[in-house]
């Protein structure tokens, strides 16, 4: 543990961030999941609700600074191409 007073306020705040950063992506990871399983049984329904609802836990993750933008555009362009290609 460190002595500085400045010091003790940063391990604490980081370990906050690095709660709150894991429960962000750990969402995410969850939700791109049953996407996948989703289009795997071939449940169209489910699917497109559970795009919507990967797309939001992504534009999360985006937007607190988790993810790139780039890989958050990538997820949901893949996403929705797995989703799309359902008959």
């Amino acid at each position: 543990m460190p002595n500085i007073k400045s010091t003790k306020k940063r391990v604490l705040t980081n370990a906050k961030k690095e709660k709150m950063n894991t429960l962000v992506t750990s969402r995410m990871k969850t939700s791109i999941k049953k996407v996948e399983k989703a289009v795997a049984l071939g449940n169209k329904e489910d699917a497109k609700e559970q795009l919507r609802e990967a797309n939001k836990n992504i534009d999360k993750a985006l937007n607190s600074g988790v993810i790139h933008k780039n890989k958050a555009a990538r997820t949901k362009a893949r996403l929705t191409k797995m989703e799309n290609k359902m008959e």
